[in-house]
């Protein structure tokens, strides 16, 4: 299913196979949260390179209904998506998202977004519902503690994590035979920044008999020094059969700092979420185009791009859209900011042959200064 083809230290390039597809690693996936990568078709998203995204479970979950995708067929079928899936377990926005009511050894009691009725979800029904979603990749339900969380609660979230964790095993084996199905399951490593949590964590998921490992918690609120030393600490303990699943993280120099420490994969709303903000990225960092310096002028959001924004259009044209709130301008900047991680993610691939990452990775770091912090 996963096989490590080349290494230069921590990072390494890989081949993840499922059925007919072949996914190289490190790869970035998109975030389709309601069934759709926003601004874009599918035939766009393929046409960016991009063979896997991300589908949300709690959206789905909530509307239409998992009952309602699976009777037209799963996600696949239903949105028209001839590629990969995968499915997050509807943890982290059972927490993020409406009130928390009540967590036990069971399972959430929270109040939909939507119309604030309540609803209990289990790890069981994570697995379940994810089945009858029909991705071909499925995460464990899990519990994403606050990145502010004490100690205690941290160690409390992290031992219900992997209780949960054993119960959808089951729940796995249960689903597989009734719906005649065998997507990967990953589950999910928590701890917040906790060094000796997250190495127990780890080494507790990375034991258990699934194909690959996620790590949850990070990117939520806590430094970069903070996420970086975290995974510094827990990256001797991945397994190298399997690959590694850092959630939730999308800056460019966040995902090349993971890869330096052994990250395979990566998904993350930033790219199209700053793209409705009218902001985009260069290899020096982040812009923001409704800034007065492109209003004028014939030269592309980035120099020699090849993405559809920057081949077709100037950077002052694709301005002029965003400040007459045209769509388009939305759909051309969220197609440049997938194509650099898409772009990015191959460079890494060739310095990682070459033996150059570590080359590669400070170049790029040096360059990359303009933080999405600096900007919005």
């Amino acid at each position: 299913m996963f096989k490590g083809k080349y290494i230069d230290g921590n990072a390494r390039v890989g081949e993840l196979k499922i059925g007919t597809h072949t996914v190289t690693t490190p790869v970035f996936m998109p975030c389709g949260t309601k069934g759709t990568v926003k601004a874009l078709t599918h035939e766009q998203v393929k046409s960016l390179g991009f063979d896997l995204f991300l589908c949300n479970t709690y959206h789905l979950m909530l509307r239409p209904g998992e009952d309602e995708i699976k009777k037209r067929g799963g996600l696949h079928k239903w949105i028209n998506w001839d590629g990969l899936l995968l499915t997050d377990s509807g943890g982290f926005q059972v927490f993020s998202l409406g009130n928390l009511n009540r967590i036990t050894g069971e399972g959430v009691e929270f109040s939909s977004y939507l119309d604030g009725a309540k609803r209990f979800l289990t790890p069981e029904d994570a697995i379940e519902i994810q089945f009858k979603l029909g991705a071909d990749i499925i995460m464990a339900f899990d519990e994403c503690a606050p990145g502010d969380s004490s100690k205690a609660y941290a160690k409390t979230a992290m031992k219900r994590t992997h209780e949960w964790a054993l119960k959808c095993i089951k729940a796995y084996e249960r689903c597989k035979k009734k719906y005649q199905r065998s997507p990967l399951l990953f589950p999910i490593a928590q701890g917040v920044v906790f060094e000796d949590l997250r190495i127990e964590s780890v080494k507790f998921m990375a034991n258990l008999p699934l194909p690959g490992l996620a790590i949850g918690g990070l990117s939520v609120g806590e430094s970069k020094k903070d996420m970086y030393g975290t995974l510094a600490a827990i990256s001797p303990f991945f397994p190298a059969e399997k690959p590694r699943y850092l959630m939730g993280v999308g800056s460019p120099e966040d995902i090349v700092e993971a890869v330096f420490h052994g990250i395979d994969m990566f998904d993350c709303v930033l790219p199209t979420r700053l793209a409705r903000h009218g902001s985009f990225w260069t290899n020096d960092g982040l812009h923001h185009l409704k800034n007065a310096e492109f209003k004028r002028g014939e030269k592309p959001l980035m120099k020699n791009c090849t993405c559809p924004a920057c081949k077709n259009h100037s950077a002052s044209y694709i301005r002029h859209l965003l400040m007459e709130n045209e769509m388009t301008g939305t759909t051309l900047l969220t197609m440049h900011n997938l194509h650099f991680l898409k772009q990015l993610t191959e460079e890494m691939q060739k310095a990682i042959q070459l033996h150059h990452f570590d080359k590669f990775r400070k170049e790029f770091q040096a360059k990359f200064k303009r933080t999405r912090d600096s900007l919005l």
